[in-house]
């Protein structure tokens, strides 16, 4: 398959909201879900959703085990996940350091919904049902975000806690393990 270019922070297409898939098992929606495991894969990424591909469907993709830039996550199995809904089991939030993709080199602290569940498909239209917490429900809600194009800094309640990594790493307002997970 093929490792695709990934669009960045000010790219028109981040910001709009994708279409549902309405036909699964077909070779195009085969070749995409490679191509964005290949293209994640590549670049050390926790997911990566196709609007970050410019495809404008609504399918994430996300895996987090043994993962240098996430060292201390915890695992999060591969899941091809297809026309997303999210339902949150409480109010509970936390904050935590994120990165994107999309954004290269920046972090932020980003509070997120600690536990929720999470329904779709997988790219053969078999249901996928599953309740989460914690780090992996960051991650579905950081992924299905970009399908409604929102980027994570939009979610950031306080933008002192927004930078450059390298830079928040110095200042030491960034842990420095926390610095891996770009």
């Amino acid at each position: 398959m093929a490792i695709r270019p990934i669009l960045r922070l000010g790219n028109p297409v981040l910001r709009q909201i994708a279409e549902p898939v309405t036909e699964f098992g077909t070779p195009a929606l085969r070749e995409l879900v490679h191509d964005m495991l290949d293209t994640m894969r590549a670049n050390d990424g926790a997911g990566l959703a196709a609007i970050q591909i410019g495809v404008l469907q609504r399918v994430v993709v996300f895996e987090v085990s043994a993962n240098p830039r996430y060292p201390d996550a915890e695992t999060v199995p591969l899941t091809v996940l297809v026309n997303p809904t999210i339902e949150f089991l409480s109010d509970e939030r936390d904050s935590g350091w994120e990165g994107c993709l999309s954004v290269p080199g920046m972090r932020g602290l980003v509070p997120r919904y600690r536990s929720l569940r999470y329904r779709g498909f997988d790219e053969l239209g078999a249901p996928i049902d599953r309740t989460v917490a914690d780090f992996h429900a960051r991650v579905v809600q950081h992924e299905c975000d970009h399908l409604d194009g929102i980027l994570y800094p939009q979610r950031i309640e306080d933008m002192t806690s927004f930078g450059f990594q390298d830079e928040l790493v110095a200042s030491g307002e960034l842990p420095v393990a926390a610095a891996a997970a770009d």
